[in-house]
């Protein structure tokens, strides 16, 4: 499975982005596709994630309110809407997905998003 991750920029704080993460392979055999982030000098941390065949959701403390995760079926691609972004917000965003309960088991290559204060 390869993930294509993209929709990354630099954005004035309390502006928008919509990040987009396609799929190889057909997504009927995902269990969760997630997206966590990586800051400089930090350890990459959970942002969100949707449980595939039931889309419920689950999101960082410190997103909550702020980012959406959604999904496209037709489209074997998952994305995070961000609005009213911070500078804290400023990371590598990266996607993944897990075919079941553990670990995610493969990861896209990451998008910049950097916020200006």
């Amino acid at each position: 499975v390869q993930l294509q991750a993209c929709g990354g920029g630099l954005v004035q704080t309390g502006g928008s982005l919509r990040l987009s993460c396609a799929a190889s392979e057909r997504t009927f055999s995902y269990y969760y596709m997630g997206w966590f982030r990586q800051a400089p000098g930090k350890e990459r941390e959970f942002v969100a994630a949707i449980r595939w065949s039931v889309a419920s959701t689950s999101y960082a403390d410190s997103v909550k309110g702020r980012f959406t995760i959604s999904r496209d079926n037709a489209k074997n691609t998952v994305y995070l809407q961000m609005n009213n972004l911070k500078p804290e917000d400023t990371a590598v965003y990266y996607c993944a997905v897990k075919l079941n309960s553990g670990a995610y088991d493969y990861w896209g290559q990451g998008t910049q998003v950097t916020v200006s204060s």
